[in-house]
């Protein structure tokens, strides 16, 4: 008897938990990065989003928890979503810098490429590109049929060739001043329109 849509819709998601959890215990027991006794910062939400979320670094709040997008950032990315009535749990967000060192500079190369892995996982429809350090190391990914993003905040761009990106400012800097506030409404109000515009399940 063949397997129903839904059947083999949570297959894909029982894998995509399995290589997510896998990627998470990897990082766990890595050492080549110089972060002590501190747990990697892991990315959250869920294992098949349509967004996914990327920023550089972890802020303290979420190396406290071990979380991305813990605290501030992720109270002000909840807001903003529910202004522009995306559903959170069409999200997954994570950080090229897991590890959480006293300079991302610190940070083994090999280590941040590992966002190529949860890209590859969770497969979204677009990339949410938060600030210019996620900006370099996304465009230093080794993806087959990659396209160079822009820093052109707000603008749609074509990342690969079933998946878009949006570049924004990086979140952390835009919490504190008003301007900053500004510029990255501007530029995140755009994923409110595309995610009206997807097409129905």
């Amino acid at each position: 008897m063949p397997a129903t849509d839904d059947e083999i819709r949570e297959k894909y998601l029982e894998r995509a938990i399995r290589e997510l959890n896998s990627v998470a215990r990897d990082l766990q027991s890595c050492e080549r990065c110089p972060r002590g006794q501190l747990l990697p910062v892991l990315g959250s939400g869920h294992p098949q989003a349509d967004i996914f979320m990327v920023k550089y670094a972890a802020r303290p709040s979420e190396i406290e928890e071990g979380v991305a997008f813990y605290g501030r950032a992720g109270t002000a990315l909840m807001k903003s979503l529910r202004r522009l009535d995306i559903d959170p749990l069409a999200v997954y967000g994570t950080l090229c810098v897991k590890c959480p060192v006293l300079d991302p500079v610190m940070a083994d190369p090999e280590c941040i490429h590992r966002v190529a892995e949860e890209l590859a996982i969770v497969s979204p429809k677009i990339v949410v590109v938060m600030g210019s350090d996620a900006l370099a190391v996304i465009n230093d990914l080794d993806l087959p049929v990659r396209q160079e993003l822009a820093a052109q905040p707000g603008k749609l761009q074509r990342f690969t060739p079933s998946c878009e990106a949006l570049y924004v400012p990086n979140i952390d800097d835009s919490l504190d001043e008003e301007s900053a506030k500004r510029a990255f409404w501007q530029a995140f109000r755009v994923l409110g329109q595309w995610w009206a515009d997807l097409p129905p399940y």
